[in-house]
């Protein structure tokens, strides 16, 4: 039989709502036979469940309750409460006083009587007595129904709606003529208790069957006592309204229990829910930060390969492949990063907001891993990018230098070409003393000429060994070509002393020399050295950086040319020593045998070289002038840069300012906050074609290979990192509102209580860094009405809830912190208990609980995921297959491997 002794410990606050319920009594209704006929069989039988109790029963509604006796017991029965001791007179004033007092006790209840008296009850008044009874039925039996904070009737009826949803050919709308066909009784049962009932046989034109069908079950199986007949529904238009609810509602009270399971099997999906959500964000997370780690893990390698480049052009490519990387491959995981970072925070959110430990990753892939790794690719990337413009210096460094030394190399060899043969020669043998003379004259030109040709061998070995110590690829064929030249060179040296001494000893015996061949030949020689050395220096490859460079080139080549005229009067005086030759003969009757014998120089060459050397003036002028060109365009590149980059510094630095200002004077509600900060996200995303427009402008500084800017203090590095560290602060600000609404919205806290905890935050935080520090904190706190002023027991509790929102010991709350508090403190969350409870009703008050139970009670999937993860109960008490539900509840909450 159902319960109703929890009915008398609600609070009199009910009364206006059972009030309400009373005024639907109509007692002029009752005037209609047949309505009074199913009240009167209705609430007899109501009244014998719960009398039966105490061992009696009433026959005669109107008569049994005249002396109050038994009116005052049910009343007991029903309400679990002693009422006064009745008076056991048989005069009609101990019969009115034993109903006062029943009346009396139901006023005590909050229920008012209109119209009811004392006397009226004693007199048998059949109208007044059933008034009465559904006054108690209402207050003790219908008023405790509520569904959705409905009304008392309306809750009961939408129980009703509710559970026979389902059901064919049932559409329950009121309490009379909804109920004529006997459905609806049998789909209440059917839903509760489906082996009691075979709903599909039944038929909607059969009502007497499925009535009494109904009828016999609960009196059988549910212990609800037949309250109507049958006949008396189906042969009445309307069936009364009074009598179909007091029936219904017996069966309402009846399957309660199930109504508790349903309720406890909501609380569970809940529950496993939020689990199952926070183990996908969990595996989100743990999948997007092992990709990111892993290709981190492959890309810092290549960043620290230092394999070396043979020439500039392949080393281009590298650079190009790596320009591709900072514009292509990096950006998106610059994104997962961001994102990762932001997933990880709202799963923390999530689970501290639904009572959860926090979110551990696996080993290595903490935000903080993640951090680290990134820092060590940035590192490596850097370092490869100095690496890269480094090797480009020094590889145009060794292609300058292996140019210059094949040049002097070939100029040398040139030179020296046929000189061993000349020196090993014996001309001298045979020559006349004139002869002799000249030849030693012209070795004497050759020992000069071997002088001034000393300082290109030394050039030449200088060359090469720089390009040793650079590490030139070539190094092996330069080292054999200068080895060639040095012993060719030592040689030579050799052979020059060995013919000096001959020819020294053959001067003794032969005096004739020709004087003007001699000077013509030692100053030819040097003029002409000077000439191949000039030649040598206009074609002298050059490599500048800037203005100041070319610029000192061209002051050279300026005073280089200055010394032209002085130099051409060498050369004219030159020849004019072989003019002097030519006019002595003549006039002397000379007949000369040949070329001048001290020197192989003739005229002829030195003008020849003459001419070119002048043809190569200008052409010297034209270089240095183009790479002056060169120069200045390459400044008009940095100075372009510079002003972009100055730009964008000065904007990065403002909107990081401005953000940092948004952060703490947000006002509106979240939702407008966010709006805001997204439309805010957006305007800065447009400003990205500027910072593309100075990626364009960095690489042509760096295609142009310019290594310094004097214009702007800004590197592309430094802004790059400036740029990414703006989009991650307002991402991250986004996140903080988001988090936000999401305490907000899961904690039930108003739109005002978190402009009021904004308001406090902001008044305290003097310094605008978005953190409190403790003596702020406590302030801020006094003035939300917190007990912690500067005594022993207020400085406990602030030293308990400074443990709570900085559990680091930073001396610093963060403003989301300081929410999360007062969220836990303002708002209730569930609880391994409140869990531990609720499959406790599943499972019938064991303490275990079977697969086929949580099959039945929860949706296949959360049961599936139950019975996969709850252990086996150990137990005595326990049956085989036995469920242990308190530790997997306690796991939910705790340290777990769920």
């Amino acid at each position: 039989m159902v319960d109703y002794h929890a009915a008398n410990n609600q609070s009199a606050g009910g009364a206006q709502t059972y009030m309400e319920q009373e005024n639907d009594w109509d007692r002029d209704l009752l005037l209609d036979p047949a309505w009074e006929k199913q009240q009167r069989k209705t609430f007899t039988a109501w009244c014998n469940s719960h009398l039966r109790k105490a061992g009696t029963q009433i026959e005669n509604i109107e008569e049994d309750f005249r002396d109050g006796l038994k009116l005052m017991l049910l009343l007991e029965v029903i309400s679990g409460e002693r009422l006064p001791k009745p008076e056991r007179g048989k005069m009609r004033v101990h019969k009115i006083n034993n109903v006062n007092k029943a009346l009396d006790f139901i006023a005590s209840k909050g229920v008012k009587l209109v119209s009811i008296g004392a006397e009226e009850i004693v007199d048998g008044n059949a109208k007044m007595t059933l008034g009465m009874i559904w006054t108690i039925i209402l207050r003790f039996a219908i008023q405790d129904i509520s569904v959705e904070e409905t009304s008392a009737k309306e809750g009961l009826l939408l129980w009703c709606q509710r559970k026979t949803a389902p059901y064919k050919n049932v559409n329950v709308q009121n309490f009379h003529i909804s109920w004529k066909d006997g459905l609806a009784f049998n789909a209440l049962i059917h839903r509760h208790r489906p082996d009691l009932i075979d709903y599909d046989s039944l038929r909607k034109d059969d009502p007497v069957t499925n009535l009494n069908n109904a009828f016999e079950v609960a009196e059988k199986h549910l212990d609800i006592p037949k309250m109507l007949d049958a006949e008396d529904i189906v042969g009445t238009l309307r069936p009364d309204e009074k009598a179909i609810m007091t029936y219904v509602s017996c069966f309402y009270h009846a399957f309660s229990g199930a109504q508790k399971a349903e309720t406890a099997a909501n609380r569970i999906c809940k529950v496993l829910a939020v689990n199952q959500e926070n183990e996908q964000m969990m595996e989100d997370y743990e999948k997007l930060a092992s990709d990111l780690l892993e290709w981190i893990r492959r890309t810092i390698p290549w960043l620290e390969n230092r394999t070396q480049e043979k020439t500039v052009k392949d080393l281009q490519a590298k650079q190009e492949d790596f320009r591709d990387y900072r514009t292509v491959h990096k950006p998106p995981k610059v994104q997962e990063k961001c994102q990762l970072e932001i997933s990880f925070n709202t799963l923390q959110t999530k689970l501290r907001l639904n009572n959860r430990p926090a979110f551990m990753p696996s080993e290595g892939r903490m935000v903080s891993d993640i951090n680290t790794a990134w820092h060590t690719l940035e590192g490596a990337e850097k370092g490869y990018e100095e690496w890269i413009l480094s090797e480009i210096r020094r590889l145009e460094r060794l292609e300058h230098l292996a140019e210059k030394f094949h040049q002097k190399a070939a100029i040398h060899e040139s030179w020296t070409d046929g000189k061993e043969a000349m020196l090993t020669q014996k001309d001298y043998e045979t020559s006349t003393l004139s002869e002799v003379k000249a030849l030693l004259r012209k070795h004497e030109a050759f020992e000069s000429d071997l002088a001034a040709h000393q300082d290109r061998v030394e050039q030449i070995a200088a060359i090469a060994q720089e390009l040793n110590e650079l590490d030139y690829y070539d190094a092996a064929s330069v080292n054999a070509r200068c080895q060639k030249i040095c012993e060719q060179w030592d040689i030579l040296g050799s052979l020059t002393h060995s013919r000096k001494e001959s020819l020294e000893r053959t001067e003794k015996q032969l005096e004739s020399i020709d004087e003007l061949y001699l000077e013509y030949a030692k100053r030819a020689a040097p003029f002409n050295n000077w000439m191949e050395g000039a030649m040598e220096d206009l074609q002298d490859m050059f490599i500048v950086h800037n203005i100041e460079e070319i610029q000192g080139l061209i002051s050279a080549h300026e005073q280089f040319k200055s010394t032209l005229p002085e130099a051409n009067k060498e050369r004219e005086a030159i020849q004019a020593i072989q003019a002097e030759v030519q006019r002595i003969a003549q006039s002397n009757g000379i007949k000369l045998s040949g070329a001048n014998p001290y020197t192989t120089i003739t005229p002829k060459s030195i003008d020849s070289k003459w001419e070119k050397a002048m043809a190569m003036v200008p052409q010297r002028d034209n270089a240095l002038q183009d790479e002056l060109n060169k120069q200045n365009n390459n400044d008009s590149l940095r100075a372009t840069f510079a002003a972009q980059a100055n730009a964008v510094g000065a904007y990065l630095q403002a909107k990081m300012e401005e953000i940092g200002r948004i952060s703490i004077e947000m006002n509106g509600t979240l939702e407008d906050q966010l709006t805001n900060l997204k439309d805010y996200q957006t305007t800065i995303m447009s400003y990205m074609p500027e910072i593309n427009k100075l990626e364009g402008h960095h690489q042509q500084i760096q295609e142009a290979l310019i290594f310094d800017n004097q214009y702007t203090s800004y590197t592309m590095e430094h802004l790059r990192v400036g740029w990414e560290q703006l989009l991650t602060t307002i991402a991250r600000t986004i996140n903080e509102v988001e988090n936000q609404i999401l305490t907000r919205d899961a904690k039930g806290i108003s739109q005002e209580q978190l402009f009021e905890y904004r308001a406090s935050f902001n008044h305290f935080d003097k310094d605008h860094s978005g953190g409190l520090k403790a003596e702020e904190f406590k302030a801020c706190l006094i003035s939300l009405g917190y007990d912690v002023e500067n005594d022993k027991q207020g400085d406990s509790e602030f030293n308990r809830i400074m443990g709570i929102v900085d559990p680091n010991s930073t001396g610093v709350v963060t403003f989301q912190a300081f929410i999360d508090f007062m969220s836990r403190e303002t708002t209730d969350t569930d609880t391994a208990d409140q869990v531990i409870a609720s499959f406790k009703i599943l499972a019938g008050d064991k303490n275990f609980i079977t697969a086929d139970e949580l099959r039945r009670e929860l949706p296949p999937d959360q049961a599936e995921y139950c019975i996969a993860r709850m252990a086996p109960y150990a137990g005595p008490d326990g049956v085989p297959g036995a469920l242990d539900y308190m530790s997997f509840s306690t796991a939910l909450y705790g340290e777990s491997d769920l």
